[in-house]
This record gives C-alpha cells, structure tokens and sequence, in this order.
C-alpha cells in the first residue's frame, strides 16, 4: 500500500477542486469544452443589400389554368395482311373474315385554361384524331372535354370543361412589346412526369419560314420545351400569357434550346372565331404569288422595285373577278409594297370578308390599280 500513498495528494486535490467548481459553477457542461462555435446571421425576406431573384409568383398565378390532356384514340387493325389487301379479301368467305382487333393508343399534352366559363386552348395536333379527351387540373380534378373547333392552319383548338371555380390566365395585351431578351417561362406536362416550370428568353420574334403551320408568326424561346409541353403556356415574368408551346427543332426529340410559340394574339382571335361561328374567318383574294428574285425581277424589268408575281389565280375568286391575270406583278396591297409571299397571304388573311383590297399591280411594263372584293378563305380540313 506505501507505493501507492503518493497518489494521495493528487486525489484528493482533484477531488475539492471538482466540488469548488459545482459550489460557484452550477451550470458548466464539460461537453461544452469540445463545442464547436457557429456563427449564424437571420437574413429578413427584404433587404436592400441581398435582392433575390425569383418567378414563384408567376408561375402561382398562372399555373393552375395550365392544364394537362390525356387522349385516346381507338385504333382498329387486322393480324391477317392478307384480309386487308381487297385483292386477296375477294377470296375469303366474307361472313367468315375475323373480325378487326381493337387497341387503344394515348397520347399526352398541355392546354392553357382563357376563361372560367371552361375554354382551353391546346394545339390542334394533340387533340385530332381523338376519341377521348381528358384535361386534368393543378388541382386533381378531371374533366372529359368536348372539341369546340380546330384550326389546322394555325394548329389551334378550343377545347370546353364542365366544371365549377375555374381558374383563367391572364392574356398578354399586346404583341409589340416583345423584345429578343426578354425572360420567359415555359409551364406544360413534359414526357408525362407532371407539371413542369422552365426559364429562357426570347430567343427571335415573328419567326415565319419554319415550314409547320400556313401562317406561322411564331415566338422563338430557349426556354426547354419537350414532348408533352405542346399545347401548354409560355408567361412573361408577371404571370401573363405571351403565347401556346407548339414546337422544337430537335433532332433527337429532346430540348435542343429551340422552341417556338404561337403568339397570344393569334391564340384570342382563334379561339373567339372557333366560339363564335364554329370556324376561323380570314380574308381570301384566291390567289398563289412567288417570290421576285432577282433572275426573275431582271427578266420582268423590275430590278429597281420590290413586288411577287402572281402564279396563280383561282378562277371566280375575288382576285380574277377583279382582273388580276397570271404573270401580274403585285407591287403594293393596300398601298404596303409586299415583302415576302408568306407574310403577304398573312396580311390578306387579316382583313375581314367584304371589305375592300387596293392592289398596285405591273403588267406589261405598265402601271396599274385595280380594287378586289375580300372573300373568306375556304376551310381546310
């Protein structure tokens, strides 16, 4: 025991000096020794030195009339190709041919709810062809939709939903505020995974060569747009529609930044045409213009003006009633010198039936004015 006495000391030292620290110290944690120290700093919603960029109060005001659809189209199909072929079906007993396998094939897109009364707006190519439409909402609730009226030259339909408390996005009240750089956001229903916010800008505005539509005056964004955005809602910062998704240039099917919109405007005066007569009114002169280029303006001896020569007339539209002639050379329209074929029939397509077109026109090397009635163009279907 003597060889541990000199342990005494030390012990009972360590002892008083724990019970000293108790009696003065109540609250001290040894834990606390190996704490490490955090600084932390409340930062307030508003401060004039952090400014915090976010489009959430858009897209909460818009996104619940952004809608998804679901289509079905009954498909009909033979396993025999031989029984479809009417050569070969001359030869089966035809109360013995079996009877065609039915299958059903779904499709998805997006629709933009305009007003509370339960008018949507989606692309023509979502919806034609078929058989069942549903449209279901933010808010869980579905609808079977009937089909209002469909425009394929624009590729716009108005779809109508039967149900209560809708909500409407608010429509952009002009087009010529658009500028290259503004920021955008796509809202829609991309390859079924739900509702989906992108952000990009105006990449180019009145784009009209793309080839998918016979008026085209698209909105081009790179705002990601993906199979099953077709049909949904392009917003501007504040929440309000600028225009329907409808298109990508991909190549691999997938977002590749470029995406095309069909402007607001053309979305309004479609849909209310579809409400109110069950077809889209546009004015009509009947007839086909190419381009002057500048073989062909050299060849006329027009080098110095601008125009499209006439190739084509229909016969008792409004333009041959006026005397217009193939070969005619078109150099003002309402007294506007033409600048492409497509814009041209555009502007055409805009005046009402009835009223009256001016057409300065070169004919022979001479001059002349002639004045047509604006018809309506004829329905494509």
């Amino acid at each position: 025991m003597k060889k541990f006495s000199f342990l005494g000391w030390p012990i009972l030292t360590g002892i008083l000096a724990a019970l000293l620290i108790l009696q003065f110290l109540p609250n001290f944690n040894v834990q606390e020794v190996n704490k490490v120290e955090i600084r932390e700093t409340f930062i307030p919603e508003q401060t004039h030195s952090i400014k915090r960029i976010s489009y959430a109060d858009a897209v909460d005001r818009a996104s619940p009339a952004v809608v998804n659809i679901f289509t079905q189209t009954v498909v009909r199909e033979n396993n025999n190709p031989l029984i479809a072929d009417p050569f070969f079906r001359q030869f089966f007993n035809q109360d013995r041919l079996p009877q065609q396998q039915e299958r059903i094939q779904s499709s998805l897109g997006s629709g933009v709810i305009i007003s509370r009364q339960g008018y949507v707006v989606t692309n023509n190519h979502v919806i034609s062809g078929a058989d069942t439409i549903i449209v279901s909402l933010q808010d869980g609730r579905e609808s079977i939709a009937t089909v209002i009226g469909s425009d394929p030259e624009t590729d716009l339909a108005v779809l109508k939903i039967n149900l209560t408390d809708l909500p409407s996005i608010t429509l952009s009240t002009s087009d010529a505020h658009l500028r290259v750089g503004d920021v955008v956001l796509a809202i829609g229903n991309p390859f079924g995974v739900g509702q989906t916010v992108t952000m990009g800008i105006i990449s180019a505005i009145g784009r009209n060569s793309i080839g998918l539509n016979t008026y085209e005056n698209f909105i081009q964004t790179d705002a990601a747009i993906n199979p099953g955005n077709s049909g949904g809602a392009l917003i501007d910062p504040d929440g309000n529609l600028l225009g329907i998704n409808t298109a990508i240039f991909s190549q691999s099917g997938g977002s590749h930044g470029i995406g095309f919109a069909i402007p607001a405007s053309v979305a309004r005066k479609v849909m209310q045409d579809l409400i109110e007569h069950g077809r889209v009114i546009r004015g009509w002169l009947g007839i086909e213009v190419q381009e002057l280029t500048p073989i062909l303006a050299e060849s006329f001896g027009v080098t110095d003006r601008q125009g499209l020569i006439i190739a084509g007339i229909f016969r008792n539209g409004p333009a041959h009633q006026a005397g217009l002639q193939p070969g005619d050379i078109l150099l003002a329209l309402n007294g506007e010198p033409p600048s492409t074929a497509r814009l041209t029939m555009s502007r055409i397509a805009r005046i009402r039936p009835g009223e009256k077109a001016r057409m300065e026109i070169l004919r022979d090397g001479r001059e002349m004015s002639l004045i047509a009635t604006i018809g309506e163009r004829p329905q494509i279907r």
